[in-house]
């Protein structure tokens, strides 16, 4: 058989439903001939950006794949592909290449070169004989240790070419554990700290280890937050909840953070990031993380566990059971109590604006009621970068696990797009909205695969957040404005369409678009919002 009809088998036994991509690539035909949905996108970004939700979504079981074509294909995915390494999601990418005699040949662009920096593994075949072995080590280092994007790059000459008889067993999901005497040292410091805080990251997700980790919060009855990326591991309804990290931040977060006498981050890389909650110096730090290259890199830790996020909990809280006789110790009430007092406050403060009913709106009132409107608990929301990103991100209270995907360490505009639909491709059964703005939706805003997302546009004709940074620029030259009329646009796409001006038409607006989805269309709802750039930031 063909070397693309090879590559296209191994797929459909690693799992693969749909094929992400941009022609030509053999790859894409030759998976549409083995019953693998193929999905063409109309930018390579976007697509690598659906692909990388598919992983986030399924917590990895479900490995997003995206193929494309050499030359420009290569040279156009790369943000897509740099956007996932920076956000460690597994996702298997495989490009064309220039047919072997033009291999590596200036101007010729490389991905197998290039890639090396934004990949955990990538690898050239040259031979059509090495194609399984190739697949297989694509996939086991996919789907083992720090999840990030693997990358396989085959000659166009490969692809046509004859691939020998083969078998090939799907790639096996390892998982490691942290060493028990450091799961000892770890658990007689949570029992003894009067102020623990718990910190949890993606790594939780990956791990699936939503249960333990709620375990052991309660067990310890300590508050919990998460990183961007981490939202939604822990339910934000829950009474021990601070919300999550980002660079907004509720003042509960923000007080439990600053008193706390050792912050426990679980499934975390700590990496410092301008969009992600610092930690405060001179705190006792015990960190658990997958990837060993992550402890001491930017947070020094006091104390440290190597593992999956799951079995490191899991084992902490057999330590931590044994050191409390398997009960808590009567600090919930208090505990609780001083969260919810300054959740209140927090809220107080912020409620005018959450609820304000001027025009143009606040975009803070359009994201209450959307989280008012909508059912939480079956929604999968993302956000853009910018203001969207730091509106959201301290307010959306997610209820049920990988219900938000959260991102930040790189902050690629127009990202969001792709993870809604990528994450409709995976759950279907979930509303998916995508909240941006209108610098946002300039970047990435053609779809053409009829995937029935929910897009909630914040207008305020403006690149609101850099009027701060760009006053002569703006002045002169109105280098801040930006115009449109998104609600037809949408239209014009085949899409729902609607312009959304006073505030008692948010919900009805809502309503509607969410059951224009339902019918298989996808909806963009356009608010005119004022130029916002207040945040909930503390010193």
């Amino acid at each position: 058989m063909k070397a693309a009809t090879a590559i296209a088998k191994i797929l459909k036994q690693e799992g693969t439903e749909f094929l992400i991509g941009y022609p030509v690539n053999q790859i894409i035909e030759a998976a549409a001939e083995e019953d693998i949905r193929t999905i063409i996108v109309r930018q390579e970004r976007v697509g690598l950006h659906m692909a990388d939700a598919v992983s986030r979504v399924s917590s990895g079981q479900r490995i997003g794949v995206f193929a494309m074509q050499h030359g420009p294909g290569t040279e156009n995915s790369f943000g897509g592909v740099a956007q996932a390494f920076g956000d460690s999601v597994p996702i298997v990418v495989l490009p064309g290449g220039y047919p072997r005699r033009l291999l590596n040949i200036t101007p010729n662009f490389s991905s197998f070169l290039n890639y090396q920096h934004i990949t955990k593994w990538a690898e050239q075949v040259v031979l059509p004989e090495s194609v399984p072995a190739a697949m297989r080590r694509a996939f086991t280092q996919v789907k083992n240790g720090r999840p990030r994007p693997v990358l396989v790059e085959f000659p166009v000459d490969v692809l046509q070419a004859d691939v020998p008889d083969f078998d090939y067993t799907p790639a096996p999901r390892l998982r490691t554990g942290p060493d028990p005497k450091a799961v000892s040292e770890l658990a007689a410091a949570l029992v003894a700290a009067q102020r623990p805080v718990i910190y949890a990251g993606q790594g939780v997700h990956y791990a699936q280890a939503w249960k333990p980790l709620r375990e052991l919060a309660e067990l310890l009855e300590a508050p919990v937050t998460t990183s961007l990326q981490g939202k939604s591991a822990f339910p934000e309804n829950h009474p021990l909840s601070l919300g999550s990290g980002g660079r907004s931040i509720s003042k509960q977060l923000h007080h439990f953070l600053s008193q706390a006498d050792l912050i426990f981050g679980i499934g975390c890389s700590f990496s410092i990031t301008n969009y992600g909650v610092a930690m405060p110096k001179g705190k006792k730090i015990a960190h658990a993380t997958l990837d060993p290259t992550d402890i001491n890199k930017d947070v020094p830790a006091d104390l440290a566990l190597v593992g999956d996020a799951a079995l490191t909990l899991e084992a902490l809280l057999l330590e931590v059971r044994d050191r409390l006789k398997g009960k808590p110790r009567g600090r919930l009430g208090a505990v609780t109590q001083e969260i919810a007092a300054l959740k209140q406050e927090w809220l107080a403060q912020w409620m005018p604006r959450l609820t304000q009913k001027t025009t143009p709106l606040s975009p803070y009132r359009v994201l209450w009621d959307l989280m008012h409107t909508v059912d939480v608990a079956n929604t999968i929301i993302t956000h853009d970068a910018g203001s969207p990103r730091d509106q959201i991100s301290p307010f959306w209270e997610p209820t049920a696990p990988l219900t938000y995907i959260g991102w930040g360490k790189t902050t690629q505009l127009g990202y969001g797009l792709g993870l809604a639909m990528g994450a409709k491709l995976a759950r279907p059964d979930k509303l998916c909205i995508n909240v941006w703005g209108d610098a946002a939706i300039g970047f990435t805003g053609m779809v053409r695969e009829r995937i029935p997302i929910l897009s909630v546009l914040l207008n305020n004709f403006s690149m609101a957040i850099e009027l701060k940074i760009m006053k002569t620029a703006t002045e002169k030259y109105r280098s801040t404005d930006i115009s449109g009329h998104y609600a037809d646009f949408a239209k014009a796409l085949g899409g729902w369409g609607e312009r959304v001006t006073e505030p008692d038409e948010i919900v009805p607006a809502i309503k509607r678009a969410v059951a224009r989805t339902r019918e298989g269309t996808p909806a963009l709802l356009e608010f005119i919002t004022e130029k916002a750039v207040d945040f909930s930031m503390f010193a």
